[in-house]
């Protein structure tokens, strides 16, 4: 099977989150089971070319609306996984990936062009896979080329996966015809609640639709997760489909990182100790073993729960704790972080950044990693967690449910704890009774770490029901 993935980011190359790590993981896993999965990107001009030996292939035009715009092509292979770059100075010489004031331009010009370029790149795929809503429109124009009847793309079937319904592409109409150039009897596919809403028309047009998490998927025919898709997803539920994320074992490797202190397995855990006592050094926290540390690596928003974990800090630390948080994101949470840390420098520290060094040896050096999650589509970093024999306490909400189980004191079964509500009290009885177990029942929680280190989080399984997905769509009649 060829499969064609369309993205806004990938790991390494560049990204700035979950989705750029899926990017970069999940097509290396599909070749691994036989298929012939590319990837194309936008050339933003912090890619280093030369560090990824990116080639010039040729270059084409790209009608978009009134302009007739230039677009490079250029190659590379790394991983076993070919990657295409669109090339366009105007669009992607920028100094961040999102965020621009002509970000519907940039990404209509990248979808049509990543469709646009096909039959120029000696590769003719079964299916696209389309990801969250900068290149949703891809799916659109896909589906007007099928609808003009180019045979090229005739066969060609979609899918869209998203990755965060929060961030849906939503802009004024009037870009419909002078912007984006689509016809007025598309119109009707990309409007929503009087606006265009790029993921709405990917949705509605998509053979497939699948997000990152089986109960994510459920919880977006709901009001309360959906941001207001909720409607167009209950029309479209039949074509929705829910499958978990995995991490890359090979980049997530506490046997292996070369970032942290000391390297361990599951077999030789006790060795993470060394960590802990290393990272205490080095943030001038007390060095002590005995003393737990509860760590976040995370956005600082209220969608990550961090408005909870506020609330109830200095209880957390009276329970005997040290508190990590490594981050960035809304300037008032930066603020109060910074201001708590002050005030309770003896045991909480806020790195207010993002240093993938510093993730690794925060996650190798905790004992409780916190996930109070409002909402969460899939969450890696339960699952980079427990790579590290980290235990998760998670409010069970989207992936954090399908991975986090709760641990049994009876049948010592589970690899985390979790809590049923948004609420930072809920949240503080889940660490207390964490703690419990962390200070009172030692062979527990050696258990509880094992537990957490043998959850099978490999992209294996997650390539395997992709491709069973494919088949379905590109079988359909």
């Amino acid at each position: 099977m060829k499969i064609l993935f369309i993205a806004a980011e990938c790991s390494p190359f560049i990204k700035t989150g979950g989705l750029g790590d899926v990017i970069g993981s999940l097509p290396k896993a599909l070749n691994r089971e036989k298929t012939d999965t590319r990837v194309v990107l936008p050339l933003y001009s912090n890619i280093d070319r030369k560090k990824y030996k990116i080639k010039f292939l040729k270059n084409i035009f790209i009608t978009l609306g009134w302009r007739n715009l230039y677009c490079g092509i250029f190659e590379a292979k790394l991983n076993g996984v070919k990657y295409y770059f669109i090339d366009n100075e105007q669009y992607f010489n920028r100094s961040k990936i999102y965020g621009e004031y002509d970000d519907a331009e940039r990404f209509a010009f990248f979808s049509k062009a990543a469709i646009e370029i096909i039959p120029y790149i000696n590769f003719k795929p079964d299916l696209i896979n389309a990801n969250d809503w900068h290149t949703a429109l891809s799916i659109v124009y896909l589906s007007i080329l099928k609808n003009k009847r180019y045979e090229f793309y005739s066969a060609m079937k979609s899918v869209l996966s998203i990755h965060n319904i929060e961030f849906q592409g939503r802009f004024s109409k009037e870009l419909l015809v002078s912007l984006f150039g689509i016809e007025k009897k598309y119109h009707n596919s990309l409007l929503y609640d009087n606006d265009v809403n790029l993921l709405k028309g990917g949705i509605q047009l998509a053979d497939r639709v699948n997000t990152v998490s089986e109960t994510y998927a459920v919880e977006l025919l709901d009001t309360y997760f959906s941001f207001g898709m909720d409607r167009i997803l209950k029309i479209e539920k039949w074509k929705l489909r829910g499958i978990v994320n995995g991490i890359d074992h090979q980049q997530f490797n506490p046997e292996k990182d070369k970032n942290i202190y000391h390297n361990y397995s599951k077999r030789n855990y006790k060795e993470k100790i060394e960590n802990k006592l290393k990272l205490q050094e080095e943030l001038g926290l007390e060095i002590n073993q005995e003393i737990p540390i509860i760590s976040m690596v995370t956005r600082l928003t209220d969608q990550k729960g961090i408005n909870l974990v506020l609330e109830v800090a200095e209880q957390i630390l009276n329970m005997g704790t040290q508190l990590i948080i490594l981050g960035t994101g809304d300037s008032y949470y930066e603020n109060r972080l910074k201001e708590f840390e002050f005030w309770r420098h003896d045991r909480a520290r806020a790195l207010i950044m993002f240093s993938n060094e510093i993730s690794s040896k925060i996650y190798a050096a905790s004992d409780i990693y916190l996930m109070p999650s409002k909402s969460e589509p899939c969450g890696l970093s339960q699952l980079i967690a427990m790579r590290y024999g980290t235990i998760p306490i998670v409010n069970r909400v989207g992936g954090l449910r399908d991975t986090v189980e709760p641990f049994n004191t009876e049948e010592k079964t589970g690899n985390g704890f979790t809590f049923e509500s948004f609420n930072a009290y809920d949240m503080l009885y889940a660490i207390r009774r964490a703690l419990n177990v962390y200070y009172y029942d030692k062979a527990s929680w050696n258990k509880i770490i094992k537990n957490a280190m043998s959850y099978n989080s490999k992209w294996k399984n997650s390539a395997q029901q992709y491709l069973k997905m494919y088949k379905e769509v590109v079988t359909d009649k």
